[in-house]
């Protein structure tokens, strides 16, 4: 993939790759990660009456059949909230769950309990509060420990470029820890100057790789507002 595509993350002594889709890969554990799926949103909100156009699913995981396709991983990690709710695997179609199901053909498929959906069952693969790979660990709240990489929190940023102001998604590391952003089309973001952050790197001696339009920005946090 074309470097600007993707970017180096060096994290408790690992190499890993952060991609412009929002995915992270570990080239070498051939493994993929993602987070905060978010599926059926849409349909969650229509049920209490808020209605958003029901394309949330089918979007978010096309994406996810492109990176998979691409890096072809042996083990994918969802790293929590991949459903919006309890109840939201049983609102996938029929489309929906094949999708999933050919997805998890031939890999490992993890998925990691958030605080959307704390066990989801009958979609195939294996579920875990979390897991730990040499120095790594995977969960979906983050802690602040190091070697952490989580989720949850939805990381975004506001940064000038050349030629506009963007806001969006993106990837929070200071080489110890690491938040991943949000996977699902539908999912919202948190300013990485909010206090949660704060909180996970006192320091403020963060990058974020932001996701452009084309290509990874990867911005010192004192660049970032």
């Amino acid at each position: 993939m074309e470097p600007s595509r993707c970017a180096t993350l060096e994290l408790a002594g690992v190499s890993l790759r952060v991609d412009l889709s929002g995915a992270l890969v570990w080239d070498e554990q051939r493994l993929l990660v993602v987070s905060d799926l978010h599926l059926e949103k849409g349909s969650s909100y229509a049920s209490r009456g808020t209605l958003l156009p029901p394309f949330d699913t089918v979007a978010t995981l096309r994406r996810l059949e492109a990176v998979i396709a691409h890096y072809d991983p042996r083990t994918v990690i969802a790293l929590g909230d991949s459903f919006h709710d309890r109840d939201a695997h049983t609102r996938l179609t029929g489309d929906d769950r094949a999708c999933i199901a050919n997805l998890q053909v031939g890999r490992d498929w993890i998925w990691i309990t958030g605080n959307h959906d704390p066990a989801p069952h009958g979609i195939g693969g294996e579920v875990a509060d979390e897991i730990t790979i040499s120095a790594v660990t995977f969960r979906h709240e983050p802690t602040g420990a190091h070697g952490e990489i989580a989720g949850h929190l939805h990381p975004k940023a506001r940064v000038a470029t050349r030629a506009r102001t963007l806001e969006r998604r993106c990837f929070v590391s200071d080489g110890a820890r690491a938040v991943m952003p949000a996977f699902g089309a539908y999912a919202g973001g948190l300013s990485v100057r909010d206090a949660a952050f704060a909180k996970l790197f006192p320091k403020r001696a963060f990058i974020a790789h932001v996701l452009g339009d084309t290509r990874l920005h990867s911005i010192a946090a004192a660049r970032c507002y």
